[in-house]
């Protein structure tokens, strides 16, 4: 029997009949050492508001034994106990052990290859606790955890709470954790493993950082950086939502073979990924800092402060994610984070929004199943965008005090969107009703342009817009009075802003005031300083022009809109690959924040690989080259260059240039033998050597996206068995190898494996939800397909689980625009 999904309407009757007192897990780990059972007795002590009623408790482990109140209990095989005839007060004990910890659900066993080591980590987002022990596995029923673990005698135990009690045993050693505040079940966690501890005093707290052993050098190296930013973001949050963390012991756990980040209250559990091998880049940096502030930031939202049921999954990860963008700018030294975020996030929102998975940022969820297809481009980056436009709306300082009114109102409970909205507008003195449904209840993006009519400017929406403000740019050339000199290259100069006019949009024609004359004017810049979420078009007559000024605004934050433009134009086929590559290309040699260089990289890399047609794909990819060769010379750009240059090198001269550049940097030499491998080379010996040298316990990935490259038979079959069959590679370097496995012009080889993934769409829910969705997005074919196949993928999607039907919608969408950009018209 399927597991079943829990339904909001059975949520809704489970949370109105029931209260949890407490939970109290006794969790044995020993097993793991040498086999693969983890065995848990939880006990949970919880009254019932209608004596006499009937109720059920989720437990998808296999169950030993069960009682309630003395009395036996019977389990069935969709993952749920029934608990008939419920008392005032109840206990319930159930005896489970889970013994798939490989593939399974909630708990995974990994091994680390360098030393045989074995780590062990829980996440139960959305609803994964359950498959570990019994629980009333929903977000609303909140109540202290008591955990106590027993594991082998060399490992630590990390959990919510910290500072256990550590009792010896024969064999084993006890680990007894003091309780938790009331927290969701999704929220706690247990880890352990024989980690590499490191700990610093901060402003009163207690800061751990843990790793595996064999990344001990790694977590030294990014220590300070680490706990700096840790200390930043614990002030900066606890002054702004005028609540300081109320736990001394802020621990963060990385983990082998984990997707991302997850953000258990006092314990956040990191993909060690993060501990980058390589001396991390800029982009490196700042992401590491955005994804620790957007973990500590679920503190508040989402811990303190819970979601009632997954509608408002965004008030956790919109908010989140929002924050951390806010606190970086505040309180570190990455200024420009919002400024990559429109250069990697919200050109991704942009696209999802106007595909076929586009929703509401706030919409009914039916079951949990569903919830699980909503952690997207939507619910992150766009609702990211829509806060800071609501930040933006109601003023920051109001917006401040709302945050600060429902922390105070609901710690420690959870609340609706109501809540939120009630709050803010409260705050603000302003109706909200509108903004609320226009942003959070509608699907879509807005679209702006401007009409000119001599110096009559107006800005005009596509269609009835939201409430929003935005800014619009006025630009001119350096000592512009109407001319340059009848020159007309303009390589290299910089524009100047003249004006920046603010605009509140209340209709579809907005008159905007304030602007230089036209005569005066280069660039009209819509949604300058990028305050909201819309896209936006040039006007025909400056279309070319405004192409080719992106690259001479003078900011991060100007040039990326600019170029949130030029893409979208790319996606809606209003513009070609060839006229995008150049512009945003352009935009890269002249970009000045290191943030910023990076994702344009990828960009312009991936116009030219993925959305130019076959005869233009080599050209564009060259000029993307010899933009890396020439930020090479700069030596604070010099490691973000040189990988650019490995992806797009197209010939022997390229090459050997990069081997030159590497010396003995291992990172660069792995990505030159991908390249090289793909291009034909005969790299296998060299590869078999840099594997042995290279210090990294997870090299071995490395060496098999060099195979993944090859243009051969054999290859492809043993990484496809291996990457989608096997499921050996970690999930968070699945994208990797499948960006090397699917290369252009291998189009005959990669044939066969765009049925085995149609074939496999079935099955890739397994494992969960961060599985479900980088198997289904990253072995989706970009090339070797067509049209029709795209048809049979949208097809098959239908019978496919909800997190797996919209990841496989939203990618198909994506390569259906590519190929459309390849047959090259517009």
């Amino acid at each position: 029997m399927e597991i079943r999904s829990l339904t909001r309407t059975e949520a809704e009757r489970r949370g109105a009949l029931l209260e949890v007192e407490r939970y109290d897990v006794d969790i044995d780990l020993t097993g793991l050492a040498d086999g693969s059972e983890v065995r848990c007795v939880s006990t949970v002590t919880f009254s019932c508001r209608e004596p006499g009623a009937e109720s059920f408790v989720d437990c998808a482990a296999e169950v030993r034994s069960a009682t309630l109140n003395g009395g036996s209990l019977t389990p069935t095989a969709d993952g749920r106990i029934a608990l008939p005839t419920l008392a005032g007060h109840n206990v319930l004990r159930v005896e489970s052990v889970q013994a798939d910890t490989t593939t399974g659900q909630g708990v995974h066993r990994a091994i680390d290859p360098a030393d045989g080591q074995v780590y062990v980590w829980m996440s139960f987002e959305p609803d994964e606790a359950r498959f570990v022990w019994a629980c009333f596995d929903q977000p609303d029923l909140k109540a202290p955890h008591a955990f106590t673990v027993t594991a082998p005698p060399a490992w630590t135990v990390t959990s919510n709470s910290g500072d256990p009690r550590i009792e010896q045993l024969e064999s084993a050693r006890r680990w007894t954790f003091p309780d938790t505040p009331p927290l969701s079940t999704y929220n706690t966690v247990v880890n352990a493993g024989p980690f590499h501890e490191i700990r610093r005093e901060a402003d009163g707290h207690d800061l751990g950082i843990y790793a595996r052993r064999s990344l001990a050098p790694i977590l030294e190296r990014d220590a300070d950086e680490l706990f700096t930013l840790t200390r930043q973001g614990l002030a900066f949050f606890g002054e702004v939502f005028a609540m300081p963390f109320p736990q001394r012991k802020y621990d963060q756990v990385f983990v082998p073979e984990f997707g991302g980040a997850m953000e258990n209250y006092g314990c956040v559990t990191w993909s060690d990924a993060f501990l980058r091998r390589a001396t991390p880049t800029p982009a490196e940096s700042e992401l590491l800092a955005k994804v620790l502030l957007h973990e500590m930031a679920h503190m508040w939202f989402g811990n303190i402060v819970t979601m009632r049921w997954w509608d408002d999954l965004w008030l956790n990860e919109a908010f989140a994610e929002f924050a951390c963008h806010w606190a970086a700018e505040r309180a570190t030294r990455y200024t420009d984070a919002w400024a990559s975020h429109l250069a990697g996030g919200k050109l991704r929102a942009y696209l999802s929004d106007q595909g076929p998975v586009s929703h509401p940022i706030h919409q009914p969820i039916h079951d949990v199943a569903q919830a699980a297809s909503i952690f997207d481009n939507i619910t992150y980056p766009k609702g990211a965008s829509v806060l800071q436009q609501l930040m933006t709306y109601v003023g920051e300082e109001r917006f401040r005090a709302g945050m600060t009114a429902y922390f105070a109102r609901h710690a420690w409970s959870s609340a609706t969107l109501q809540d939120l909205i009630d709050a803010l507008s409260e705050a603000s003195g302003r109706d909200l009703d509108t903004w609320r449904t226009a942003w959070l209840a509608t699907a879509g993006t807005d679209r702006f342009s401007l009409e000119r009519d001599g110096d009559t400017v107006t800005l005009v929406a596509a269609d009835i817009p939201r409430p929003q403000v935005l800014a619009v740019g006025a630009y001119s050339r350096n000592g512009k009075n109407g001319s340059n000199g009848g020159n007309d290259d303009t390589s290299g100069e910089v524009l100047e802003r003249r004006a920046l006019v603010r605009v509140e949009v209340t209709q579809t024609r907005t008159p905007v005031t304030g602007l230089p004359t036209e005569a005066d004017l280069d660039v009209l810049l819509i949604n300058d300083e990028d305050l909201t979420f819309a896209t936006t078009r040039p006007d025909p007559a400056t279309r070319d022009a405004f192409f080719r000024a992106a690259a001479q605004l003078p900011t991060a934050i100007s040039r990326g809109v600019a170029t949130a433009t030029v893409w979208d134009m790319l996606t809606t086929g209003e513009a070609t690959a060839a006229e995008a590559g150049r512009s945003i290309t352009a935009v890269l040699t002249a970009e000045t924040s290191d943030a910023v260089i990076e994702p344009c990289l990828t960009l312009a890399a991936n116009i030219a690989e993925l959305w130019a047609p076959e005869g233009e794909r080599v050209g564009l990819t060259a000029a993307v080259a010899e933009a890396c060769r020439r930020l090479a010379a700069d030596s604070g750009r010099r490691q973000v260059a040189l990988r650019g240059l490995a992806r797009t090198a197209t010939n022997p001269d390229d090459l050997a240039w990069l081997r030159e550049q590497a010396g003995d940097d291992v990172d660069l030499l792995w990505r030159a033998l991908v390249r090289e491998a793909e291009l034909g080379g005969d790299v296998s010996a060299e590869s078999a050597l840099l594997l042995e040298r290279d210090p990294d316990p997870d090299a071995w990935v490395r060496a098999l996206t060099v195979r993944a490259a090859l243009p051969d038979p054999a290859a492809k079959a043993e990484v496809w068995q291996k990457l989608a069959v096997d499921r050996a590679v970690p999930v968070n370097s699945v994208g990797q190898v499948a960006a090397a496995f699917w290369r252009p012009d291998q189009d005959d080889l990669l044939k066969p494996y765009t049925q085995r993934y149609l074939d496999s769409i079935p099955h890739l829910h397994r494992g969960g939800m961060i599985p479900a969705m980088v198997f289904a997005g990253q072995l989706f074919p970009p090339h070797a397909i067509d049209p029709t196949y795209i048809e049979e993928a949208q097809k098959a999607s239908h019978e496919a689980a909800p997190v797996v039907r919209n990841t496989l919608l939203e990618r198909s969408d994506t390569v259906r625009r590519m190929l459309h950009s390849r047959t090259g018209t517009t």
